[in-house]
């Protein structure tokens, strides 16, 4: 919450700043903060008080500052900078950050930002920028420190001394053979305390997880949370150390995973810029809000077809709402819960079963008593025990179609290679809206015509 407060603090200072004319005093306090705070600041500024900030951040801050910015803001500003200013912002960056950064740019500067990096951070970038951006060689660092598991302790704390200085989140250094193939991870803290005349492959740890180069951004997030890492070996497929993934890149994409998580369920994207023109904004939004009407006239429609029951019992319409909305709602927990499970990777044939089981007796329980409640409520409102008892039996069957589609519908989806975090919504209330009314008329027309 401090934090938050001085975020907010800084954006108004620096907004005053600018709007009075005051830019050295905007500059002294840009040159004074975190590159990350410098993006969050600019994000958070309209669009042309954005580029008088940028105009204030110091050309040596320039890249690093980049790195943090999502990717339409960046790509704003990267249009409005001279190629020469571009490849000067990329000189200083960390590979994995480069190679972020250098998958961002249009196509026409990319060649050239490659072309005027030294020959071994070219081949550093282009064997990260070989892999998917969202597996774990796309993420990874290849300036890693290695030995080999026939030397001294002593030796290698030699070659370490030597280094101008250690890579960042250097907790561990990797053992490998001739040939570049993992063999071990030495504990700085091993290291430091062994004699000097131990051998490396006598104190190294063996058996430790290693990341696969393939494997899904999520999934190296999931091992970095359930074993406490702070770095870790990247392999490709032949055993190959190839770079590693430190604690700071996964920060990153669990910020990402929360915001997308967030976003999704209004069908706005994580990379939406919050002062986006107008007409690209609307357009976005536009297609969400046409796929939310098109889910609405097919409830419009099904409610038409009980005319005759509405017209002649106006109860109905007042009481429908309740049944749709108790079974989005239902319906809504059930699939958050599945949503995430899948994203943590605990969902599987073994127990996709136990969790409907489970789910089914949730939205019996709750049915129940729910329906229970608003039949009571619905007989001593209109004094018909009968259409509150058509009311408790419509939100009992909703909430156990919300409750079946809640489990299955993410699975499907993923299955078809569809987000269910941003499509599963709109679907689920869709299907709860229809068997709401669809049962609750439906029931209605039975019994009360």
């Amino acid at each position: 919450m401090h934090q938050e407060h001085n975020l907010v603090k800084q954006l108004d200072t620096l907004s005053n700043a600018i709007e009075h004319g005051e830019l050295e005093k905007a500059r002294d306090l840009l040159n004074t903060l975190h590159p990350a705070e410098i993006a969050h600041l600019i994000e958070s500024s309209p669009v042309e008080q954005r580029k008088v900030i940028w105009e204030l951040v110091e050309p040596d801050n320039e890249g690093a500052v980049l790195v943090e910015l999502r990717d339409e803001v960046r790509s704003m500003l990267v249009q409005e900078m001279k190629t020469r200013e571009v490849i000067a912002a990329a000189q200083d960056l960390a590979v994995d950050d480069l190679a972020d950064f250098i998958q961002s740019l249009p196509n026409k500067l990319i060649s050239k930002v490659l072309s005027s990096l030294n020959r071994g951070n070219r081949k550093k970038v282009e064997q990260v920028l070989a892999y998917p951006e969202n597996t774990a060689g796309g993420m990874m660092d290849t300036n890693v420190i290695t030995t080999h598991p026939d030397v001294t302790v002593e030796v290698l704390l030699r070659y370490l001394r030597r280094l101008k200085e250690l890579p960042s989140h250097t907790d561990s250094i990797f053992v490998v053979d001739r040939n570049n193939k993992y063999l071990g991870t030495l504990p700085i803290s091993t290291l430091l305390t062994e004699q000097p005349e131990k051998i490396i492959k006598n104190i190294m740890r063996k058996n430790r997880k290693t990341i696969p180069a393939d494997m899904s951004d999520t999934e190296v997030a999931i091992l970095f949370e359930d074993r406490n890492w702070v770095s870790a070996p990247v392999l490709d497929k032949s055993g190959k150390l190839v770079g590693r993934i430190t604690v700071d890149d996964v920060v990153d994409v669990i910020r990402d995973e929360a915001e997308h998580s967030v976003l999704s369920t209004a069908g706005l994207d994580e990379e939406d810029d919050l002062f986006a023109p107008v007409v690209e904004s609307s357009k976005r939004r536009a297609i969400w809000l046409g796929t939310n009407l098109l889910t609405a006239l097919l409830a419009a429609v099904v409610i038409g077809q009980f005319q005759n029951v509405l017209s002649q019992f106006v109860a109905l319409a007042i009481l429908m709402p309740i049944v749709a909305s108790m079974g989005g709602v239902a319906g809504s927990q059930t699939l958050t819960l599945v949503t995430r499970a899948i994203a943590l990777g605990q969902i599987s044939k073994s127990n996709i079963r136990i969790l409907f089981s489970r789910e089914f007796w949730v939205s019996c329980i709750n049915g129940t008593l729910w329906a229970i409640v608003v039949g009571l409520i619905a007989a001593l409102w209109f004094s018909d025990i009968k259409l509150g008892l058509i009311i408790a039996a419509a939100m009992v069957i909703n909430l156990l179609v919300a409750a079946m589609f809640g489990v299955f519908l993410p699975i499907i989806l993923k299955r078809l290679n569809i987000d269910p975090a941003l499509a599963g919504s709109v679907v689920l209330t869709t299907i709860t809206d229809v068997v709401g009314f669809l049962s609750f008329l439906g029931l209605a027309s039975l019994f009360l015509l």
